[in-house]
């Protein structure tokens, strides 16, 4: 058992994701306190993987492996976890780590914490629950531990930088796989791109009804913003998914963030903890959206844009 640290990273489009640069980054400063290595890991085809900081990175390379299949990419990585036997296994909290985490934790009878958005040096991690209203510390036991970490924990330059990859083949057979990646649909254009908008006015599930969302599409235009919405929004049908902000839905970084009754679970902070001023508006006082917003109010959000408007 060594004490390096390895980091499942992803990536779509040959662009590898935020929270993979942030994994490595603390698996770097986590393996300098446990005198290990921190190990990057990717898997695709004719991928470049040569842009981490991390002290050595592998590249696993082959045809099944070009897109996310989580039979072949866990068999993959169990692979390489039994052979290097890491201290622990990062992944990101996304759709990919969902797949990947709990599997790999279940084939190798190792520990595994969920919802991670902070590790010490001796391992314990800080884990939110209840949707961010809440943390736990955790202590694996054993000599080995899994990590699922939400995405905007940590800087993502600290993993940035360009170490040269190792190119590998497969350590194992991918013939007759029962999973086959068929086809990768992405969403539609829409009316507008919120992605690159300067100002957006975010609604949640606190607009109370789609009667309401022309209050927001109002205050938007007296502030030259554009709306948009968290996925409760989206799946209520009061809005269209090309305006849904978070993991499922859109990354957006614009100057202004006003969030009208959004909660800030970690899915939603995904896609916009990279907003310039992000302000909220939620009257639960113990709404996680307050840890990360520059400014907040717990008034009441109709009463709030109404005020605005009459300034504005």
């Amino acid at each position: 058992m060594s004490n390096d640290i390895f980091v499942i990273t992803e990536h779509m489009d040959e662009k590898f994701s935020d929270v993979s640069f942030e994994m490595v980054g603390k698996a770097k400063e986590l393996a300098s306190a446990l005198g290990g290595q921190a190990v990057a890991v990717a898997l695709g085809s004719g991928l470049s993987a040569n842009g981490f900081a991390s002290d050595s990175t592998i590249y696993v390379d082959g045809a099944n492996l070009a897109q996310f299949n989580p039979e072949a990419y866990g068999k993959v990585i169990e692979a390489l976890v039994k052979e290097k036997s890491p201290r622990l296994v990062m992944f990101g909290w996304t759709a990919t780590g969902m797949d990947l985490a709990a599997w790999l934790s279940a084939r190798l009878g190792k520990p595994c914490a969920a919802y991670v958005k902070n590790i010490g040096a001796d391992l314990t991690m800080t884990c939110q629950i209840y949707g961010g209203k809440m943390s736990a510390d955790v202590s694996p036991d054993g000599d080995m531990a899994i990590a699922a970490v939400l995405a905007g924990s940590f800087p993502v330059e600290a993993g940035q930088g360009s170490t040269a990859a190792t190119q590998i083949e497969s350590p194992v057979a991918l013939d007759g796989l029962k999973i086959k990646f068929v086809e990768a649909i992405k969403p539609a254009a829409g009316d507008v791109d919120i992605t690159a908008q300067t100002k957006l006015v975010s609604i949640g599930r606190g607009i109370g009804s789609k009667d309401n969302v022309e209050l927001a599409e109002e205050l938007a235009k007296k502030l030259g913003a554009t709306v948009s919405s968290s996925r409760p929004v989206v799946d209520a049908g009061w809005m269209p998914r090309t305006r849904q902000v978070g993991k499922s839905g859109l990354k957006v970084k614009p100057k202004l963030y006003l969030m009208l009754g959004i909660s800030g679970a970690p899915e939603h902070l995904e896609g916009m903890k990279g907003a310039e001023l992000i302000i909220a508006i939620n009257t639960d006082k113990k709404a996680p959206i307050f840890n990360v917003a520059h400014y907040g109010s717990t008034a009441d959000l109709f009463e709030v844009a109404e005020a605005m408007l009459e300034l504005l």
